[in-house]
């Protein structure tokens, strides 16, 4: 096992762990600000994939594909958010869960009737089929790259959304005080609204980029939310930077844990998870 091989395990980490970011980046934004533990957040993932492959199979471009899981996605999102999950930011934790958890089996049920249950896969864009060489014997595949450039870009985008501009102002506050934002006559009930549209929009975003990568399969979208719950708590619950740490820490750990230590690489990333969390129990970058 020699360095060019660490080396192209170490890129395959980081674009997995920028793929995890923004279904997590997604999850925290709903969890930290609108107090919503979304279970069928993973759900979104999978409909982003399967929306992706349909579009993709009926223009036979991805690039317009992708557009169109997206948008899909977050009209699915805003509507969720706007006919079922509104009735219960005044409820307890439970009977959110209940319900994201309903909105699983829905979710899945409806995917089967309208596409089967049939595994699928999409095709690289020919632009980017191809491959990088390392050495000799090692190459690494532009698509990969491509994917982890789109995700790094869309954190930043992300980061300075919240942070610099009036709207990301508008997210924080509701965050810390929704009352009195509300107070100042900014409509707290829209700003829910597009917060839980774009997390779930980020989210069937990456199931629609990693269809080349992966197959398209019922049910995918469950293990998806069990590793970005993991990556939530890590970072810290409404951390964006938190999120694209944890994310990362994931993805390296995962990677070479299923490379070096085949036999627990599931194990070592919940250790990571119990190690951040021993160190600091409310995660790497929230608030106590």
């Amino acid at each position: 096992m020699d360095a060019s091989f660490l080396l192209v395990q170490m890129f395959n980490g980081i674009q997995y762990g920028l793929l995890l970011f923004l279904i997590a980046s997604g999850l925290t934004l709903i969890f930290g600000i609108m107090g919503i533990i979304n279970l069928a957040h993973g759900a979104f993932y999978m409909m982003g994939a399967y929306v992706a492959w349909w579009a993709a199979a009926w223009s036979g471009s991805l690039l317009v594909a992708v557009p169109v899981a997206i948008a899909a996605v977050a009209a699915l999102g805003y509507l969720i958010e706007r006919l079922l999950l509104v009735h219960l930011y005044e409820r307890n934790h439970l009977d959110q869960v209940l319900l994201t958890y309903g909105l699983i089996l829905v979710l899945n049920e409806l995917q089967r009737i309208a596409w089967g249950n049939d595994v699928h896969g999409v095709a690289v864009p020919a632009a980017v089929d191809a491959s990088i060489p390392l050495t000799d014997t090692l190459s690494f595949p532009a698509y990969r790259i491509l994917l982890a450039v789109l995700c790094a870009v869309l954190a930043a985008a992300l980061f300075l959304v919240i942070q610099k501009t009036r709207f990301g102002m508008w997210i924080r506050a509701g965050a810390s005080n929704r009352e009195m934002v509300a107070a100042l006559g900014i409509d707290i009930k829209m700003l829910f609204a597009v917060v839980f549209a774009a997390g779930a929009a980020m989210s069937g975003f990456a199931g629609a980029i990693v269809t080349p990568l992966s197959s398209v399969y019922p049910g995918m979208g469950d293990q998806v939310i069990v590793i970005s719950f993991v990556v939530v708590v890590i970072g810290g619950i409404g951390s964006v930077k938190g999120a694209l740490l944890g994310a990362l820490l994931i993805g390296l750990a995962d990677t070479f844990g299923r490379v070096l230590l085949p036999d627990f690489a599931s194990l070592l990333v919940y250790a990571v998870m119990a190690g951040v969390l021993l160190w600091r129990p409310q995660g790497l970058f929230a608030r106590a």
